[in-house]
């Protein structure tokens, strides 16, 4: 783990949060909290784990052999850089630059608000009485608006409060889900997280994949009331139940009644072949958190992450083993170091 980070995660702590977590755990083990803290330390240089990890991956009940398993932040952030080159990451940050890029994998209507394009504007709302509206820069679902043009008393109206946002704004034609995945729950676009890597000799892996599903939002984010649940990223089955925040835990779908775990994808080979042709338009920014929908077309691209994270791929109720995913990332090294020698 390199030295500078552990600094600077040092001088950006949340103390009282992190002796807030000790005591937390402290209650939970009977542990001392001196001990505690010394043992997160030691997670901290040997693992790349903060105080965050260290609890959300339950590591006071893990062995050294299954905490080096754990794909912690910092060891998510060695990735990042060894893969990711900051200079081409703002075509995934920006929606509007990343819709741009990959216009033919979104398979959707789309356009950006920017204060001196009101005619095209106009004309996406005539063709779309509903659509999304989004935010070109930010994450977890935070200030996207579902509207309608029926609820504004003229579409010049509805485009003076969206001007408003100019430049950073984009309107997208709301995405008609597959049959199958909007049985489930039809509230929300319920989207899959399949986080790739593009190796040195361009060889494209799929790591893992992570069903991600809404709950009484029309938006799927973990963070933003949905619920997520493992995958296997050959077959496209779920392997678990869903999980939401609150660490409830749902085989069927508390709104639905829908099965959740054993479920799997329409076009599964398709959104494989899907992601792998995408992680080749920017090959500089080789490692990526893609979200899919599925639609009864086949799937589409709805955004990319340059920053996959870490967290939501090995939490302990998903991880009984308590083996997490390094050991993929590992073993894609060691093909990539094969490749190399060919």
């Amino acid at each position: 783990m390199k030295a500078n980070y552990l600094v600077q995660r040092a001088l950006n702590m949340n103390y009282k949060a992190m002796l807030d977590k000790i005591s937390s755990i402290h209650k939970k083990t009977g542990r001392s909290r001196w001990s505690i803290f010394q043992d997160m330390r030691v997670c901290a240089v040997k693992y790349g784990a903060g105080y965050m990890d260290y609890d959300l991956f339950e590591m006071y009940s893990l062995t050294p052999e299954q905490r080096d398993t754990y794909l912690t932040r910092g060891r998510n952030n060695d990735i990042v850089v060894k893969y990711n080159d900051r200079d081409h990451m703002a075509d995934f940050g920006d929606k509007i630059r990343f819709n741009a890029r990959f216009e033919r994998f979104l398979r959707r209507d789309w356009v950006p608000v920017t204060g001196d394009n009101r005619e095209a504007v106009l004309a996406f709302l005539g063709r779309h009485p509903q659509f999304m509206a989004k935010p070109s820069q930010g994450s977890c679902g935070w200030g996207i608006e579902k509207l309608k043009t029926e609820d504004f008393p003229s579409l010049d109206a509805l485009y003076a409060r969206l001007a408003e946002k100019a430049p950073l704004l984009e309107l997208e034609q709301v995405i008609e889900q597959h049959p199958a995945v909007s049985a489930i729950y039809p509230g929300s676009i319920n989207t899959v997280r399949m986080v790739t890597i593009r190796g040195k000799s361009g060889k494209v892996y799929l790591v893992t994949a992570m069903f991600r599903i809404g709950n009484g939002k029309f938006v799927d984010n973990f963070n933003s009331g949905g619920m997520v649940a493992p995958m296997d990223p050959d077959t496209g089955t779920v392997t678990d139940r869903a999980l939401d925040k609150q660490k409830n835990l749902y085989a069927d779908h508390p709104a639905t009644g829908a099965r959740i775990k054993g479920f799997t994808f329409p076009d599964w080979d398709r959104a494989r072949a899907l992601v792998t042709e995408a992680a080749q338009v920017i090959p500089e920014v080789g490692y990526v958190g893609w979200d899919v929908c599925f639609t009864p077309g086949g799937p589409c691209l709805v955004e990319g992450n340059q920053f996959p994270g870490h967290d939501i791929y090995q939490l302990p109720v998903h991880t009984p083993d308590k083996i997490g995913i390094m050991p993929r990332f590992r073993a894609i090294e060691a093909e990539e170091e094969k490749l190399k020698k060919q």
